[in-house]
């Protein structure tokens, strides 16, 4: 078969180009699409603004701690920091209460927009019960993950509003896309970044 006979060899066009995307010298476009993906998705879903919560990635529902205090009862040790767990279960059950309230309340604004929509870092803890209020609200709400070994499904987060980042920069900068508000629960300290950008 002559050169003439083949079919033409088509490259692809650099954007459709998997090896070069994946590439050290694509890093830059990578970063812009984690920026500009979730800016497309937040108007396809017409989320107008979002309020942030921040807090400790290691308190527990109510629930939850109750199940392990009696556990650590029952094995006969870990029973003071079980205990712990349930006094600052509070604050997981409040901010699940206040994700809820806030979503059923932004659902009856007149608008086309959503707005007020609950924003997380959608991980464990605060984040959960952010998410999950606002799930029980049957409202979406956004998580704004990023890739670690140890990686957490929160349940409760929109599918549809779910992002998973390659560096904690991309998501810092999710939570700041359109906040009009943040709520800081104990242990935000350790997120004090992405306070500071919100």
């Amino acid at each position: 078969m002559d050169k003439m006979s083949r079919p033409p060899h088509r490259q692809p066009k650099a954007y459709q180009d998997t090896r070069f995307l994946e590439s050290k010298d694509a890093r830059a476009l990578r970063i812009l699409a984690e920026y500009m993906e979730p800016l497309h998705r937040f108007q396809r879903h017409n989320v107008q603004d979002t309020i942030v919560f921040m807090g400790s990635a290691r308190l527990r529902s109510e629930e939850a701690a109750k199940a392990a205090l009696a556990e650590a009862e029952w094995a006969g040790e870990g029973i003071d920091a079980a205990q712990t767990a349930l006094r600052l279960s509070i604050y997981y059950e409040t901010a699940r209460e206040l994700a809820r309230r806030l979503t059923a309340w932004s659902k009856q604004l007149d608008r086309k927009e959503r707005r007020f929509v609950v924003c997380t870092g959608g991980g464990p803890g605060i984040m959960e019960a952010a998410n999950r209020g606002a799930s029980e609200a049957k409202g979406l709400n956004v998580g704004l993950t990023i890739s670690i070994p140890e990686e957490f499904d929160n349940a409760y987060v929109s599918r549809e509003l779910h992002f998973t980042f390659i560096t904690s920069l991309c998501a810092s900068s999710g939570l700041s896309t359109s906040p009009r508000r943040s709520c800081c629960s104990p242990g935000v300290m350790a997120r004090s970044t992405s306070c500071s950008r919100s």
